[in-house]
Protein backbone atom coordinates (compact mmCIF):
# COMPACT_ATOMS: atom_id res chain seq x y z
CA UNK A 1 0.00 0.00 0.00
CA UNK A 2 1.29 3.43 -0.87
CA UNK A 3 1.53 6.29 1.59
CA UNK A 4 -1.60 8.32 2.24
CA UNK A 5 -1.98 11.32 -0.06
CA UNK A 6 -0.91 14.53 1.62
CA UNK A 7 -3.84 16.83 2.42
CA UNK A 8 -2.00 19.83 0.93
CA UNK A 9 -1.63 18.44 -2.57
CA UNK A 10 -4.43 15.93 -3.09
CA UNK A 11 -8.12 16.18 -3.79
CA UNK A 12 -10.93 15.04 -1.55
CA UNK A 13 -11.72 12.28 -4.04
CA UNK A 14 -8.11 11.01 -4.00
CA UNK A 15 -8.18 10.83 -0.22
CA UNK A 16 -11.61 9.12 -0.19
CA UNK A 17 -10.38 6.52 -2.70
CA UNK A 18 -7.27 5.90 -0.60
CA UNK A 19 -9.40 5.18 2.50
CA UNK A 20 -11.81 2.94 0.55
CA UNK A 21 -8.90 1.00 -0.96
CA UNK A 22 -6.97 0.72 2.31
CA UNK A 23 -9.94 -0.30 4.46
CA UNK A 24 -12.40 -2.14 2.21
CA UNK A 25 -15.65 -3.26 3.77
CA UNK A 26 -16.14 -6.98 3.20
CA UNK A 27 -19.68 -6.89 4.66
CA UNK A 28 -18.89 -9.59 7.20
CA UNK A 29 -18.34 -7.82 10.49
CA UNK A 30 -17.59 -11.03 12.37
CA UNK A 31 -14.65 -11.73 10.04
CA UNK A 32 -13.32 -8.23 9.44
CA UNK A 33 -13.45 -6.21 12.64
CA UNK A 34 -12.72 -2.82 11.03
CA UNK A 35 -15.88 -1.27 12.47
CA UNK A 36 -14.71 -2.34 15.93
CA UNK A 37 -11.32 -0.74 15.36
CA UNK A 38 -13.05 2.46 14.27
CA UNK A 39 -15.38 2.49 17.30
CA UNK A 40 -18.51 1.46 15.40
CA UNK A 41 -17.91 3.67 12.37
CA UNK A 42 -17.06 2.66 8.86
CA UNK A 43 -13.63 3.76 7.64
CA UNK A 44 -14.98 6.64 5.56
CA UNK A 45 -16.80 8.13 8.56
CA UNK A 46 -13.82 7.52 10.84
CA UNK A 47 -11.44 9.30 8.45
CA UNK A 48 -13.82 12.11 7.50
CA UNK A 49 -11.48 14.82 8.86
CA UNK A 50 -8.70 13.42 6.68
CA UNK A 51 -10.93 13.13 3.62
CA UNK A 52 -12.12 16.73 4.13
CA UNK A 53 -8.50 17.92 4.45
CA UNK A 54 -8.87 19.05 8.06
CA UNK A 55 -6.32 16.72 9.67
CA UNK A 56 -3.60 14.44 8.29
CA UNK A 57 -3.98 10.70 7.93
CA UNK A 58 -1.53 10.18 10.82
CA UNK A 59 -3.44 12.55 13.11
CA UNK A 60 -6.73 10.74 12.53
CA UNK A 61 -5.05 7.33 12.83
CA UNK A 62 -3.72 8.34 16.25
CA UNK A 63 -7.34 8.62 17.46
CA UNK A 64 -7.74 4.88 17.00
CA UNK A 65 -4.48 3.73 18.59
CA UNK A 66 -5.84 4.23 22.10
Amino acid sequence: MTDAPDIRNSSEEERRKYIKDRYPCIADCDMCGLCTVFHGKDAEAAYDDYIQGIRTFAEVSDDFKR
